[in-house]
């Protein structure tokens, strides 16, 4: 069922552009609110939501078996998380139903003026919320070259990856009370910070304030606590991806993070995309990941290809500036794939939640143009960034407005995840 929906074939009643992240083959699904709607589920389709509340109470989701006594209700809610408890066969269900109404040869819908204008409205209309409400966060660090230059900076360059790291996907428990919707401000943190040059602590604003390009997985199906989730069984307890930014204090984490890991550098806040992109959608888009060395142990290993093949770029705008893109890199170089992160975050019998997030860590490529923090594009300060005004930039200044993008393209099908941004303000 997910390749007949994926076909390049399709095509909708609905006018998309060519250059469209949310093509008939994509219907990724988010929550949006107006003051006359409230919060609704809804999918993308072109510059459109369909309003899946809306849907349902016109009886269109009606003879979906799957969703047994949920519906409308299900879809009237602030986030996913009752919808993605329902299970995969309501996922596809729906996902396939809505195919169906937005086929260009369907009428059901099309040819009832009263129904579209009830299910359609345009994205510029409505107020996107966070797609999840996650109970619980986990951070990946799964880029082996942002793990590899960050070692190199901080540590030994001879021995940048601690001897731990190619064995098992490294991750941290974060914040999810600071996970925010794409377009909430995120203010500068203060805190502890001391440079090398410096005898003491002391206490201030972040002076090098950054990005973090990654994406997030969202759990659909949970675990029983207890109760591992086999390597050949993780890709099924994942709903989809989004794009994620987990805004990071570089000075009050290279702090505080010894001995225990990421604390007020980190939970200051993170900011999530509003539409998740299934895994179903993004089926023709998987490309085999590096090649693991040592072979990972027997609960690790996998068969098959798990990465997909998403171009991502990281957008700077200046305060009264403009956009310009300073970082272009790819979710296919991950070393540890999501069904890797998975399987290890419940090998000890964690049981996660439908609705929790999981972020990939910073993606980073082999080229200086592909790097996914200011980190790493500015090398810790020492080589700052210029911009095309001549401007600099080391770490993020107070208005400056971070966005990030990403999109599969193949056969001529073009599968987007929206953006996520985010503007600096300053600190209290």
């Amino acid at each position: 069922m997910p390749n007949a929906l994926n076909s390049p074939t399709l095509r909708s009643w609905i006018d998309i552009r060519p250059d469209s992240d949310f093509p008939i083959q994509n219907l990724p699904f988010g929550v949006f609110e107006t003051e006359e709607r409230g919060p609704r589920l809804a999918v993308a389709i072109g510059g459109y939501v369909l309003d899946l509340y809306a849907a349902s109470q016109l009886g269109f989701f009606q003879d979906l078996t799957e969703l047994a006594d949920a519906q409308p209700k299900v879809f009237r809610r602030r986030s996913l998380n009752a919808f993605l408890r329902l299970g995969r066969p309501a996922w596809r269900a729906v996902r396939e139903r809505v195919s169906e109404l937005l086929r260009h040869d369907e009428p059901r819908l099309r040819d009832h003026e009263e129904a579209v204008h009830a299910c359609l409205l345009r994205q510029t209309e409505v107020q996107m919320l966070r797609p999840v409400k996650p109970a619980n966060y986990t951070d990946f660090y799964s880029s082996i070259e942002h793990a590899t230059n960050v070692g190199i900076m901080f540590r030994d360059p001879a021995n940048a990856l601690l001897p731990n790291w190619r064995w098992l996907p490294i991750g941290y428990h974060g914040r999810t009370s600071s996970i925010v919707a794409s377009g909430t401000p995120v203010r500068r943190p203060s805190g502890q910070r001391k440079s090398p040059d410096e005898a003491v602590p002391t206490f201030g604003p972040s002076r090098q304030l950054d990005f973090e390009l990654e994406m997030a997985f969202v759990v659909g199906s949970g675990n029983e606590l207890g109760a591992p989730v086999s390597i050949d069984d993780a890709e099924a307890h994942i709903f989809g991806l989004c794009l994620f930014n987990d805004w990071s204090a570089r000075d009050l984490q290279s702090w505080e993070y010894v001995p225990l890991g990421p604390f007020l550098g980190k939970s200051f806040g993170s900011s999530v995309a509003p539409w998740v992109v299934t895994l179903d959608a993004l089926e023709p888009f998987r490309v085999a990941g590096p090649v693991q060395e040592p072979a990972p142990l027997p609960y690790l290993a996998q068969s098959g290809s798990h990465n997909f093949d998403v171009h991502l770029e990281v957008a700077l705008t200046p305060e009264a500036g403009t956009e310009i893109i300073i970082s272009r890199s790819n979710f296919g170089l991950m070393y540890w794939s999501m069904a890797q992160q998975l399987a290890h975050h419940t090998s000890n019998g964690c049981n996660l939640e439908a609705g929790d997030l999981c972020a990939s860590g910073t993606i980073s490529g082999t080229t200086p143009d592909s790097l996914g923090s200011m980190l790493e594009l500015a090398w810790r300060g020492t080589r700052p960034l210029v911009l095309p005004d001549g401007a600099e930039r080391k770490f993020l200044l107070d208005g400056d407005t971070v966005t990030m993008r990403g999109h599969a393209t193949k056969d001529g099908v073009r599968i987007g995840f929206g953006e996520v941004r985010g503007t600096v303000l300053p600190a209290l």
